[in-house]
């Protein structure tokens, strides 16, 4: 038989290196945390969206279990460690309550280009100043990886996707970048729109020509 992980269908992209905190309800995926807990092997984030065809899956560690509740509930720690290639997918592991895929482990390239990162970060800053967000911490260019702010630059489902498949960090930095040069003026010239409509029925100021 080939290989099989443990999968966790879930309407959301987990991506490598990104921290994610789960609550886990179902018996099926308490059973799947508390194998992970006991024996140190590993489980996929498999994104479930209704008419999507997926092919990519994220591996994942388990961190710990942050808090175990007397009904068996838990709030779980987890962390994308790798990239794999979705062969089959299985409505139930073998054996298991869970279900599993057959998989194809991908490599997961973390080399940054310096200076693409510089790109990125004053394309964020702007779009992130027009739309005056403030609470989202970004790292210098050195220590910046794309996957740290993926879920933050406007991507919809499809370019999320797309960019978990990237498995080199130099590709997704050219897909991030090419977005944000595409987004940045959709996003003001929305905000313009928006403040000349707050400006409807105002006194404007207006300086007359001399």
């Amino acid at each position: 038989m080939a290989d099989i992980l443990p999968a966790f269908p879930l309407s959301l992209v987990a991506f490598p290196g990104e921290e994610l905190n789960l609550h886990i309800f179902e018996p099926r995926y308490k059973q799947l945390i508390h194998e992970c807990d006991k024996t140190g092997k590993t489980f996929t984030i498999l994104p479930y969206y209704d008419g999507k065809e997926v092919r990519h899956a994220t591996e994942m560690e388990l961190i710990e279990i942050a808090r175990l509740y007397d009904d068996g509930k838990m709030d779980v720690k987890t962390k994308g460690i790798g990239l794999v290639k979705v062969i089959d997918f299985f409505d139930r592991h073998p054996n298991k309550l869970y279900p599993g895929i057959e998989f194809e482990k991908l490599t997961w390239d973390d080399d940054s280009d310096f200076l693409l990162n510089t790109k990125i970060l004053h394309k964020v800053s702007i779009l992130y100043k027009t739309m005056n967000i403030s609470n989202v911490k970004i790292l210098p260019p050195d220590k910046f990886k794309t996957y740290h702010i993926a879920h933050k630059v406007g991507f919809n489902i499809d370019q999320e996707l797309k960019f978990l498949s990237i498995n080199k960090e130099a590709e997704r930095q050219v897909f991030m970048l090419d977005h944000l040069t595409k987004l940045i003026p959709v996003v003001e010239e929305m905000e313009t729109l928006r403040k000349r409509a707050e400006m409807n029925g105002h006194f404007k100021n207006v300086i007359p020509r001399k």
